[in-house]
Formats: C-alpha cells, structure tokens, sequence
C-alpha cells in the first residue's frame, strides 16, 4: 500500500510557491518540502486543514491510495 501525496499538483494549480505556502499555512518550508516529497509518515489534522483552506482543495485532492 503507497499513500501518494499530490501537493506539488495542488499548489501549481492555485500558482503557490511552497515560500507562500509556509507563510500562510505557519508549517516550515523543511516539513512542507518533506510532506511534498512524501518523505513523511504522519499528518496532523489541523495542518492537513490549513493546507487544504490556502490551496482550496478538499484532503482526497492531496491523498491518493495506490494499491501494489
């Protein structure tokens, strides 16, 4: 099971810096460059909020379950 996280999709769509992000969202450009590399293993909910509330997306836009 592969969890694929589409962030970098998303903010090319709403034409967002992953700099612009950081600031509106208040997570580091460190831990938004790993979530969009998907050298993560968790997400908090609330930061999985802010994302989706800056880039005006819902969480199965950023998600994407891939079977093996």
């Amino acid at each position: 099971m592969t969890i694929r996280i589409n962030l970098d999709v998303e903010m090319a769509r709403n034409k967002l810096s992953l700099t612009e992000l950081s600031e509106r969202v208040g997570v580091s450009m460190t831990n938004l460059s790993l979530l969009k590399t998907g050298k993560v293993k968790a997400i908090r909910f609330s930061t999985l909020e802010a994302i989706c509330r800056e880039l005006k997306c819902q969480p199965g836009d950023l998600l994407e379950y891939i079977a093996d």
